[in-house]
């Protein structure tokens, strides 16, 4: 991983998925992140929502890149939602895990 697409990332364990906030998990921890795509001054992220219904993804989607322009060198962020692979319990990290144990 690169050093700016790992700060990217990391950056990204500020926003927390709406229906775990309450418990401190990130989307990062919450493993809807499936990737980030650099190419130059922007970002794309691909997120997996936890369901179809995910009433969430709207402020998830709003969310990244008020946090990922906060970061120099990051002009524009889009944020596209991807179907496969489908989120599973396994996402979750190990943090996550304990916090909603």
């Amino acid at each position: 991983m690169t050093g700016r697409r790992a700060a990217l990332i990391d950056a990204l364990r500020d926003v927390h998925d709406p229906c775990c906030a309450d418990r401190g998990i990130s989307i990062v921890d919450m493993g809807v992140v499936e990737d980030v795509h650099v190419d130059g001054s922007h970002v794309r992220v691909d997120l997996v929502p936890t369901t179809g219904l995910c009433p969430f993804v709207a402020n998830m989607s709003g969310a990244i890149p008020d946090r990922l322009r906060r970061l120099p060198g990051v002009e524009t962020v889009d944020v596209r939602v991807v179907w496969e692979p489908v989120w599973t319990m396994e996402r979750l990290s190990a943090s996550a895990r304990e916090k909603l144990a």
